[in-house]
């Protein structure tokens, strides 16, 4: 325990006072943060259950391809259809937090004409088989992009809200405590000068 002086007390009080400003002011940002964490999770899960059900209508559109075009057709189309997409990794902000942001410089989706096969001897279904898996791509690129964000912003929550029950649970008791002591024990010593005050008069009084 610190000295027990008024001096100490008001320090105390102001850091008190201090150290609650502070927790409101890291509850304000915590707010920010989970709005923004929410908004970011919303579209993020709809993207994954999207891309799950593209992703089982285009096995579908494949299996059914293979029995009508041949599995050596559909492997020599793979191999001549390899490229690339030319991503990046980007440093990005978001309210304050840095994290890594995809961009690619091209899109995976592709019309018939840029395809390199012959479509219109093809089937309907390898065409849908490509368009859905090229659709995937682009959805699990913006879904890197959506997650890199989600998993910074939910880094910071448990940063902040850890620093916040620390403050809450510890720092302010702690300094509630030594703020009663110190005053009781100012207290005490007022009412012991008062009372040493009041028998002196009483003293000389009676002389």
């Amino acid at each position: 325990m610190i000295q027990a002086t008024r001096s100490n007390l008001l320090l105390l009080k102001d850091r008190r006072h201090a150290v609650i400003n502070c927790t409101g002011i890291l509850k304000g940002r915590r707010q920010a943060l989970i709005k923004k964490f929410l908004e970011v999770g919303r579209p993020l899960i709809a993207s994954r259950e999207e891309t799950r059900s593209h992703y089982s209508k285009g096995i579908v559109e494949l299996q059914t391809s293979l029995g009508l075009e041949g599995e050596d057709y559909i492997a020599s189309l793979a191999l001549i259809s390899q490229r690339h997409l030319g991503v990046k990794l980007v440093d990005m902000n978001i309210l304050g937090l840095r994290y890594r942001d995809l961009q690619q410089a091209e899109s995976a989706s592709r019309s018939l004409e840029e395809r390199d096969y012959d479509y219109p001897a093809a089937s309907a279904h390898l065409d849908e088989a490509l368009q859905l898996f090229e659709t995937i791509i682009e959805e699990m690129l913006a879904m890197a992009r959506y997650e890199g964000m989600f998993r910074r912003l939910g880094e910071e929550l448990l940063r902040i809200t850890r620093r916040i029950r620390v403050l809450e649970e510890r720092i302010l008791p702690g300094l509630h405590a030594e703020i009663r002591e110190i005053s009781h024990y100012l207290a005490e010593r007022e009412r012991e000068a008062y009372y040493r005050l009041k028998m002196f008069k009483e003293l000389k009084r009676g002389k």
